[in-house]
């Protein structure tokens, strides 16, 4: 009867054991109260589903979400191909979700391209039991024809959803925005526009990209649940990201821009519970606006256009897991 006892707790002990370690890379945290933001299917030719409002999943990183005129069902934004959320994960061009966890306070090539060249700075805590870093995207740096666009994440304590941490300057000049949800600035081709009040927006380059960026903070709960160890001096904002391209070369490279590439295959094991992308040494840059990562393509001749191949694509998912179904 002792031995089996002894039995019944190791096993009892592993098993917990084992439900930390899945708790620990659990997706996304599960929010305290129910989401109450809404979206609408916004394509006419989808008649049935079009301009029907559908409440968010409760458990979207930052509630936000889109709905899937095809499926007409929401979906997070962070589950679209060209997301970049959380620790980062990323939902690559093929649909496939990775993690990219880099170094906290280095820069690494996002998107190289011969037009295009998009770096991210990382910041984050040490854990000591995992030896690497909690790492979140504190700013994006892109370089486009003769121009450097940054969108950043402003330093904070304590969070507050109706002040503004987001920082924005195109060339080093600050854009400024009025505090409501539309307030759009436009110039040569460029286009800003606030989709929320605060917080929340979206930059497009004419021809060439469209990314939307929301700073968020990382919660009590998601701490708590993960273990990042956040204190009241810094909830470590940080941007949620979402991209679109409009004329990828077949040789498009950097973490998120390979899997946009025409011969591309992902290499990570899908069958881990936390897929990670390695590859940081090829990926770092020296600095948020240099493109002297060992990938780079900036400035070099496009062989081919990728993009128009994936801006056909109408992506979607009806269905539990990590999986975008993308069609033509």
């Amino acid at each position: 009867m002792a031995g089996a006892m002894v039995r019944l707790s190791a096993y009892a002990l592993l098993l917990s054991t084992m439900v930390l370690a899945v708790t620990a890379v659990a997706p996304y945290p599960k929010h305290p109260v129910p989401n109450n933001k809404k979206s609408k299917c916004k394509v006419e030719k989808y008649d049935k589903c079009f301009n029907s409002e559908h409440v968010c999943p409760y458990d979207c990183p930052g509630g936000d979400c889109v709905v899937d005129c095809v499926s007409c069902k929401p979906i997070c934004k962070c589950d679209l191909p060209g997301a970049v959320c959380q620790d980062p994960r990323f939902i690559g061009g093929d649909g496939i979700t990775f993690y990219f966890h880099g170094k906290k306070d280095h820069d690494f090539c996002l998107v190289s391209d011969s037009n295009l060249h998009i770096n991210a700075r990382f910041i984050g805590r040490r854990n000591q039991n995992m030896m690497r870093d909690f790492t979140w995207v504190q700013s994006i740096g892109a370089i486009f024809d003769s121009h450097k666009l940054y969108i950043g994440a402003l330093k904070t304590s304590t969070w507050d959803d109706s002040v503004d941490r987001l920082a924005v300057t195109i060339d080093g000049e600050p854009i400024e925005l009025a505090l409501s949800a539309g307030a759009k600035w436009e110039s040569n081709g460029v286009s800003i526009t606030r989709s929320r009040n605060t917080n929340s927006i979206t930059i497009e380059v004419e021809g060439n990209f469209k990314i939307t960026a929301n700073v968020v903070p990382i919660t009590e709960e998601e701490s708590r649940i993960h273990n990042y160890g956040i204190t009241q001096e810094d909830c470590f904002a940080h941007l949620e990201l979402g991209f679109k391209f409009y004329s990828l070369s077949s040789e498009v490279n950097g973490v998120l821009g390979q899997t946009y590439g025409k011969d591309y295959t992902s290499k990570v094991n899908m069958s881990a519970v936390m897929p990670v992308m390695g590859g940081t040494l090829k990926f770092l840059n020296s600095a948020l606006f240099s493109a002297d990562c060992s990938v780079s393509r900036f400035g070099l001749e496009a062989p081919g256009t990728a993009g128009s191949e994936i801006a056909g694509l109408e992506c979607g998912s009806s269905m539990e897991g990590r999986g975008i179904v993308c069609k033509k």
